[in-house]
């Protein structure tokens, strides 16, 4: 079984335990790694359809790991019992929705060790709400895989206080960007090169259409000061 970079970017960074959720699991792929290489003892594997699971318990079955991943129908943590994973992880969604999850079984989200969050969309949306809600920020990182860029979270719940920043900054990480990373440079330029793309595009005089080319130019005037931290 050979995993996407992607995958084996989410598995670096979890620690080991005995107990592991992941949530919208599909081919269980995940799972069966972490068992496979003690990562985990347990896997709680979920998936809001029966189809994924299916396939999740034939792979599990063929590796003869099946006795050790626990195959659950549902959708985010409502399959999981409070207290009875030390981490989740919850890849592939849109970080709306991964907010969402996180919100509707806060009392659970309490209780875990660490979260691994990689949202397939609007991480800045997900950002925001971790920044501004209580998480500890325990790191964040970017991948590329296969053309397209993927941020990932790191996180426990802890309560305290916050430090409300730029805008800017819950679309560019202040964490990544302090890495300095030559990834994270190639991500600033693209985000650059696609807010230019869509200014080409509005040719509309309408007020909405004005505010909307002077707020992607604002951007990027920003995003241009962020690049000198390279």
């Amino acid at each position: 079984m050979e995993l996407s970079k992607r995958l084996n970017w989410i598995i670096e960074k979890l620690d080991k335990a005995e107990v592991i959720m992941d949530v919208g699991t599909d081919h269980g792929y995940i799972p069966i790694y972490l068992v496979k290489n003690n990562i985990a003892e347990k896997v709680i594997a979920s998936d809001i359809n029966k189809e994924p699971l299916k396939k999740a318990k034939i792979n599990a079955s063929l590796d003869g790991f099946l006795d050790k991943i626990d195959l659950r129908l549902g959708g985010g943590l409502a399959p999981l019992k409070n207290k009875e994973a030390n981490a989740v992880i919850i890849a592939g969604m849109g970080g709306n929705l991964i907010r969402d999850i996180l919100e509707n079984d806060l009392y659970k989200v309490k209780n875990l060790n660490y979260l691994i969050l990689q949202p397939a969309q609007n991480p800045e949306v997900l950002r925001k709400y971790l920044y501004t809600n209580d998480y500890e920020i325990l790191d964040e990182d970017i991948c590329l895989d296969e053309g397209k860029y993927y941020e990932i979270f790191k996180v426990k719940y802890k309560a305290g206080d916050y430090i409300a920043l730029e805008d800017i900054f819950y679309e560019i990480s202040p964490t990544i960007l302090n890495k300095k990373s030559l990834l994270f440079k190639a991500y600033i330029e693209n985000k650059i090169e696609k807010n230019e793309k869509v200014m080409e595009f509005i040719i509309d005089n309408t007020k909405h259409a004005i505010e909307r080319k002077n707020e992607l130019k604002e951007k990027n005037q920003k995003l241009h000061k962020l690049l000198k931290n390279f």
